[in-house]
C-alpha cells in the first residue's frame, strides 16, 4: 500500500476511481507540458533579458522560469457583494414609523411599501434568531420576518423577551472608543512606560550575559586540569510540579487552535458544545486594532459560552504590540493574550511580522516582557514554530527565552514556515522543547485527528502539558468529544447536517438573519465546509483512522447525504448550502479563500 492513500472498504469504492485518476493526471501533465512549451524551457533559470522601456532605453532584469506553487490565498477569486442601494434605510428596521430618517443624504430605501414588494420570499416559517432570543434585531430584513411581524408589519417582542438581560456576545468596539482611537486621544503612557523598563532589563541581562561568558572563559582556563564533577539541581528537575499562581491553568487542556476566517465565533460556540476547554479568536493584526477599525475588532468578540477565552494578535513592532495588549486588556472582556511568531504567511513574514519574529530576538525580547508585565491576571501566551526554514529549528533555543522574559505558556507546532503543513508535524522536536522549558506549560500543536492520534502525540511528548487542535478540528469538531470519551464517533450523515444547520443558526444570530447576514453565513459555511469533506466516515476506511494528510480513494457514503457531503467540488458544498438557507443570488460562484495543500 502506498504511503499517504487511505483505503476504503471495496463495497465503498467508485468503480471508475483508478480510471478518474489517470485522466486527471495525464490532463495535469499536458496542461504542464503546454505551459512549460508556452514558457520556452530552453532558457536558464535566471537569464538575462533586455526590455525597452517608455523612454526607448533598455533595462535588464531576471526573468525566473521557477513553477508556481498553488498555495496561500485564491486572491481573484469572486466574492458575492450585494447592492447596498437595495438596503433599507435603519429608521423602518421595525416596521412603520412616524419617525423620519435623521440624514439628509441617506442613500438607503425609504419606500417600506416598495421594498417589501421587492424584497425575496422567506426562507423558512420560523427565525431562529427570534426563536433563540425573543427578539429579531434585523425586523422588517430579516429573511424570516415573516414569524415575527405583526398585522400591521411591525417587528415584535416575544411576550417572555428579557430586554435586561446582557448580551450574549461581548468585545467588538464601541463607537466611543473608536472615536477615541482615531482622535489618538487614548492614553498609553503605561505601555510605554514598561516598554523603556523593558529596554532596561534587555540591556541589562545582555551586560550581565557578557559578563558571564569572561567569568566562564577565566574559569575553564584556570581548572584545565581539575577533575570534572557532576551535580543536580533540585529546582531544575521540578519541571511541571512547580506550583505557580496563574489565573489561568493550561495544564491537561483541549485548546482549539486560533484559525483565519473559519476560526468564528460560530464555529468556536460548536466546538465548545463538543468539549473544547480553551477557545481562541482569529489572528487580529495591531495596526488596525489601536487604528478602531470595525472589521478587525469583530475579530475580538467573545460569546458567553467560551469560558476561557484569549486573543491572538500579530505585529512587527514592539510599542504597537504593547498598545494593543493595554487597549485589550482594559476594553474587552479576554482571559489571556497570545501572540503570534508563527505566521506564515508572505505579506506578514516581509512587514517583519509573525514567523519573522522568530529570528528578530531583541524585539521579541522587548515585546514580551511588556506585555508579560502589563497585566499579572491576564496571562500573556506565545505562539511558534520550530523555525523558518525546515532544516534550521530555533524553537528549542528560543522556548527557555521565552519562559525566562515572562510568557505563561508558549504553544509549539510542529513544523517550520518554509514546511507549512505539507509535512507531517516533528512531535519528537516538541518533546525536545519542551523538556527545556521548566515552569510554564508547554502546549503541542500539529496532526491530531483522532483519539488514537491524541495519545500518540502524549505518549511521545510526556513533557507537553496540552494539546492545541486546529485543522483536526475544522474536519471533524467531535475531535474533542473522542478525546474526553476516550473513543472513536462516527456521526450519520443526518447528526453531521443537524451540526451544520446549528452552525448556521449560530452564523445568522451573529451576522444577522437579513441578506446580507445569510450571504455571509453562507460563505463562511463554504469555508467551512472546505474542510469538512475530507473527513472520512470511521466504518468506510480499511484500516481507521484517518490521518490528517492521507487523500483517500474515490469513494461513496453509506447515503446519497453522506456521499454528497463527501463530495470535493465546491458546486456541491453550494447545494448543501441552499439546503439551509435557500437558492444562491443569480451568478453566485464559489472558491475558497486558501489553496489547501494540505495532502
Amino acid at each position: 500500500m502506498e504511503p499517504g492513500i487511505c483505503y476504503i472498504k471495496p463495497e465503498y469504492l467508485v468503480e471508475d476511481a483508478k480510471k478518474n485518476a489517470a485522466a486527471a493526471e495525464n490532463v495535469n501533465k499536458e496542461e504542464n507540458n503546454k505551459r512549460k512549451h508556452s514558457e520556452g524551457e530552453g532558457n536558464p533559470t535566471n537569464e538575462q533579458t533586455t526590455e525597452t522601456d517608455k523612454n526607448g532605453k533598455g533595462r535588464k532584469f531576471q526573468k525566473n522560469n521557477k513553477k508556481d506553487r498553488k498555495r496561500g490565498q485564491n486572491k481573484h477569486r469572486p466574492i458575492y457583494k450585494e447592492d447596498r442601494n437595495l438596503h433599507l434605510c435603519h429608521s423602518l428596521i421595525n416596521g412603520p414609523t412616524e419617525k423620519k430618517c435623521a440624514l439628509e443624504n441617506c442613500r438607503y430605501v425609504h419606500d417600506l411599501e416598495q421594498y417589501m414588494a421587492n424584497k425575496p420570499e422567506d426562507l423558512a416559517e420560523k427565525c431562529p434568531v427570534y426563536e433563540a432570543k425573543g427578539y429579531c434585531p434585523r425586523g422588517v430584513t430579516c429573511r424570516f420576518a415573516k414569524c415575527h411581524l405583526d398585522s400591521e408589519g411591525r417587528n415584535i417582542k416575544n411576550p417572555e423577551y428579557n430586554e435586561n438581560l446582557p448580551p450574549s456576545t461581548c468585545n467588538g468596539i464601541t463607537s466611543e472608543l473608536q472615536i477615541r482611537l482615531r482622535k489618538r486621544d487614548y492614553d498609553f503612557s503605561r505601555c510605554k512606560q514598561l516598554v523603556t523598563e523593558s529596554e532596561k532589563l534587555r540591556d541589562a541581562r545582555k551586560e550581565k550575559q557578557a559578563a558571564e561568558k569572561d567569568q566562564k572563559q577565566n574559569e575553564e582556563e584556570e581548572n584545565k586540569e581539575k577533575p570534572v564533577g557532576s551535580c543536580v539541581d533540585e529546582e531544575e528537575t521540578k519541571g511541571r510540579d512547580v506550583k505557580q499562581n496563574k489565573p489561568i491553568d493550561f495544564a491537561e487542556k483541549l485548546v482549539l487552535s486560533p484559525l483565519t476566517t473559519v476560526g468564528n465565533l460560530p464555529f468556536r460556540r460548536i466546538c465548545k458544545e463538543f468539549g473544547a476547554d480553551i477557545t481562541c479568536g482569529e489572528m487580529a493584526c495591531c495596526v488596525p486594532l489601536v487604528k478602531g477599525m470595525t472589521q478587525e475588532w469583530a475579530l475580538t468578540k467573545r460569546h458567553e459560552s467560551e469560558d476561557i477565552f484569549g486573543v491572538q494578535i500579530c505585529g512587527n513592532n514592539p510599542n504597537i504590540i504593547a498598545q494593543t495588549a493595554q487597549l485589550l486588556q482594559e476594553t474587552a472582556k479576554v482571559d489571556f493574550l497570545d501572540l503570534n511568531i508563527g505566521c506564515p504567511i508572505d505579506l506578514i513574514y516581509q512587514q517583519g511580522g509573525g514567523s519573522a519574529l522568530m529570528r528578530r530576538t531583541n524585539i521579541l525580547e522587548l515585546t514580551v516582557r511588556t506585555c508579560a508585565a502589563m497585566n499579572p491576571l491576564i496571562p500573556f501566551t506565545v505562539k511558534m514554530r520550530t523555525g523558518i526554514y525546515a532544516d534550521k529549528r530555533v524553537a528549542h533555543d528560543l522556548m527557555p527565552m521565552v519562559e525566562e522574559w515572562g510568557a505563561s505558556a508558549v504553544t509549539l507546532h510542529g513544523r517550520s514556515r518554509e514546511q507549512r503543513y505539507t509535512k507531517n508535524a516533528n512531535w519528537e522536536y516538541i518533546e525536545a522543547c519542551a523538556a527545556k522549558v521548566k515552569h510554564i506549560p508547554v502546549i503541542g500543536n500539529g496532526d491530531i485527528l483522532s483519539y488514537e492520534d491524541y495519545m500518540e502525540k502524549r505518549k511521545i511528548a510526556p513533557h507537553v502539558s496540552s494539546v492545541m487542535i486546529g485543522r483536526g478540528a475544522l474536519i471533524k469538531p467531535w475531535i474533542f468529544k473522542e478525546i474526553k470519551e476516550q473513543k472513536n464517533w462516527d456521526p450519520t450523515s443526518a447528526e453531521r447536517f443537524e451540526m451544520m444547520r446549528k452552525y448556521v443558526n449560530y452564523g445568522l444570530e451573529h451576522w444577522g438573519s437579513d441578506t446580507k447576514g445569510v450571504e455571509n453565513t453562507r460563505r463562511f459555511l463554504l469555508e467551512w465546509q472546505s474542510f469538512l469533506y475530507r473527513y472520512i466516515p470511521y466504518d468506510l476506511m480499511m484500516e481507521p483512522p484517518q490521518k490528517i494528510n492521507q487523500r483517500p480513494q474515490s469513494f461513496r457514503g453509506r447515503d446519497e447525504m453522506e456521499t454528497l457531503m463527501s463530495s470535493p467540488n465546491s458546486q456541491d458544498w453550494v447545494k448543501l448550502s441552499e439546503m439551509l438557507l435557500g437558492p444562491v443570488p443569480e451568478g453566485y460562484t464559489f472558491m475558497p479563500k486558501h489553496k489547501a495543500n494540505s495532502y
